[in-house]
């Protein structure tokens, strides 16, 4: 299988909050997990909001708030509560940069990512 993944992905596990609309039109914020991160998206679980692909959540961690859309959605293994794919927008600097700097070697992406996030 090859992996279509064009930056590392780390296998952790934060606490953090997400709130956005869902499918149902109310608003909503709660705290959920994340795991599987990289400098663009993650793996959330805990999720016990109906949300779908492409639907746009907001995202709080250590104190940074980004933006993310939804690009997949499915039942965890007790089907009571979500996983949710979401890739970060592009103009919102990744919240969670700190983390995935300790983890990753130095490289152009991680540089990149770095300096973004300190550009005023």
């Amino acid at each position: 299988m090859i992996d279509r993944r064009h930056e590392p992905r780390f296998d952790t596990d934060v606490e953090l909050v997400v709130w956005g609309v869902d499918t149902h039109g109310e608003c909503f914020m709660q705290p959920a997990r994340a795991r599987d991160i990289s400098l663009s998206g993650a793996l959330l679980s805990g999720i016990d909001t109906d949300l779908q692909s492409g639907d746009l959540v907001g995202i709080l961690y250590a104190g940074k708030k980004a933006r993310f859309r939804v690009v997949w959605v499915r039942y965890d293994g007790a089907g009571d509560r979500l996983q949710v794919a979401v890739h970060r927008v592009a103009a919102d600097n990744c919240p969670w940069l700190d983390l995935v700097s300790e983890a990753a070697p130095p490289g152009p992406t991680l540089a990149k990512a770095q300096a973004d996030a300190e550009a005023p």
